[in-house]
């Protein structure tokens, strides 16, 4: 339902048909997201939060992950006849990924990160048996 709903309820075929409305809606809601991933992160919030605890960054993309809008930034970005929205498509992937070093992506990519993110739970784990 929702927002996300409406955009990826629409098949191909509706994609291609669509009316102006329809268009201005998928504008609005880009929109939107980029503006919801351009909120600056709160540092007070940020620190108040246990260790190993979601920002509110990483929960917004978990939202969008699970409600499938990144499915449909990716088709978006891939349709040739979709090319109007490519620099929205452009600004709200940066904005997904503006936590991220590219070095850190990299290497998620290949797997090392996996192993450094395996290590860094059990040192959690074992900081809280402690307490």
């Amino acid at each position: 339902g929702g927002l996300w709903g409406t955009l990826t309820a629409l098949s191909p075929q509706d994609w291609e048909q669509r009316q102006e409305e329809d268009t201005l809606l998928i504008e609005r809601i880009l929109l939107l997201v980029r503006n919801v991933l351009h909120v600056p992160p709160d540092p007070t919030e940020e620190q108040e939060g246990v260790d190993g605890d979601a920002s509110v960054h990483d929960r917004v993309l978990w939202a969008l992950h699970i409600s499938g809008m990144d499915d449909l930034l990716k088709f978006l970005a891939s349709a040739q006849v979709e090319q109007q929205w490519a620099l929205h498509v452009l600004e709200i992937i940066s904005l997904m990924f503006r936590d991220q070093s590219p070095e850190e992506l990299a290497a998620v990519g290949q797997g090392t990160a996996g192993a450094e993110h395996g290590e860094d739970t059990r040192e959690l784990e074992t900081l809280r048996q402690r307490e």
